[in-house]
């Protein structure tokens, strides 16, 4: 028989959020896999598990490479154990390319649900929760953040974000020039932490209040989705947003495909003013 891989939940900062089911998958692994050994042995520790020879290191820099390895012990009947240096592995932590290859291979993969700091943030934002979109970490810089900067413009849904307390103030400055500065603004800060903080306001509330605001600790922040009526792209946003494709590279053709589905435009008009635009054609 295959073995089975657990993808175990763990606190997010309340050690007294790791489940009954999580301690004892955590107890019954022949193996766990963590980001750090050294945070996972203490973890286990306060709920009086031994580590043993059972840690090894799985992040973002050798996931792909302990791949095949961990499939042979799984196919060997071994039960692995996955998790994160805090909440549910796999959500913009590692572990989705090694579930990924594991369903692949016909090999069992279980959950033990558990802490989310998505889950937390969102349902304590007051924000609507009905429609929400996950966007982990923006792109550092350069066009691929400005585009993604863009799309949350249009974003209708509620939309949650991760973002490093150094960089916050930056970020939510770029959110209120590029998206106004109405749309309402949550960010939590270290959930369920003995120094728990949660500020709302608006976007151009939080840019003032971040700038001179120096923050610590884990940041999840919620941004309200769009509720402006929805406008038909122009042919300047059309052309606009076809040179941003093609100065990422994209040709003539994937240009216009990308540009088509992100504006919700016909493809044939979009091909057609990406023809006519200037610029070269591939």
């Amino acid at each position: 028989m295959t073995g089975l891989l657990e993808l175990v939940a763990t606190p997010i900062g309340n050690l007294g959020d790791l489940s009954p089911r999580a301690i004892e998958a955590l107890a019954q692994a022949d193996r766990i896999l963590c980001e750090d050994t050294r945070r996972t042995r203490n973890l286990l520790s306060a709920s009086s598990l031994s580590a043993g020879r059972r840690l090894e290191a799985l992040h973002e820099h050798n996931e792909e490479q302990k791949i095949p390895r961990v499939l042979e012990r799984l196919e060997a009947g071994e039960r692995i154990a996955l998790v994160c240096d805090a909440g549910t592995p796999g959500i913009s932590d590692p572990g989705s390319r090694l579930v990924a290859a594991s369903v692949a291979a016909g090999i069992k993969v279980s959950s033990i649900p558990g802490p989310s700091a998505l889950l937390a943030a969102l349902v304590i934002s007051g924000l609507p929760t009905d429609r929400f979109v996950m966007e982990g970490f923006l792109p550092r810089r350069g066009s691929l953040r400005q585009r993604r900067l863009a799309e949350l413009k249009a974003e209708r849904r509620t939309v949650v974000l991760f973002e490093s307390p150094r960089r916050i103030g930056s970020t939510v400055a770029e959110l209120a020039a590029v998206l106004g500065g109405e749309r309402p603004l949550v960010v939590a800060r270290e959930l369920t932490k003995l120094h728990e903080e949660i500020w709302r306001g608006s976007v151009a509330e939080g840019a003032a209040h971040f700038a001179s605001t120096e923050l610590r600790g884990e940041v999840v922040v919620v941004l309200g989705g769009n509720v402006e009526p929805e406008r038909e792209a122009s042919e300047t946003d059309i052309v606009a947003a076809l040179a941003q494709a093609r100065a990422d590279g994209l040709s003539t053709r994937d240009a216009a495909a990308e540009v088509a589905e992100q504006l919700g435009v016909p493809r044939r008009k979009v091909y057609d003013l990406a023809i006519g635009a200037p610029g070269p054609k591939r």
